[in-house]
């Protein structure tokens, strides 16, 4: 499994299970609508109330879980990476990925207090239990972003 194909797979899910720890160190967890960029970058919309939102802003670390929800598909990410809320042009270009995704995304721009997350990762691991052996593939940050450690 190279890159492309786990990028590929990701974007065949549309939900991901979130992990954020709050200010006294509890886990959280939520389930989001995102899109990923070429980058691996995730993108996803949520309130400045929620508790992922003050989370975040406290500890910008952040976990993912992607896939494993299809019945005798064994597949899955995790995925590590920091958060931030991108401004500018910056924003823009991440708010047209996440609306190609989900087109009913500007209906929410409205919402007061919406606001949108930037997850740059630092860590994911491919699982895929459907072969036998299973396959794994981890790939960190620079491996991502090809760049060199």
């Amino acid at each position: 499994m190279n890159k492309s194909e786990i990028l590929s797979f990701l974007r065949t899910h549309r939900l991901a299970v979130q992990a954020t720890a709050s200010l006294d160190g509890a886990p959280q967890a939520a389930v989001v609508g995102y899109a990923i960029t070429d980058n691996f970058e995730i993108v996803f919309d949520t309130l400045a109330s929620t508790r992922k939102a003050q989370n975040i802003r406290s500890n910008p670390k952040l976990a993912f879980v992607i896939g494993g929800l299809k019945k005798a598909d064994e597949r899955t990410v995790q995925y590590e990476g920091v958060a931030d809320e991108p401004v500018g042009e910056e924003l823009e270009q991440l708010k047209q990925s996440y609306y190609a995704v989900f087109p009913d995304g500007p209906s929410r721009v409205i919402w007061p207090g919406l606001i949108y997350v930037r997850v740059k990762p630092t860590w994911l691991r491919y699982s895929d239990y459907n072969s036998d052996p299973p396959q794994i593939v981890e790939l960190w940050a620079h491996e991502l972003n090809d760049e060199r450690p």
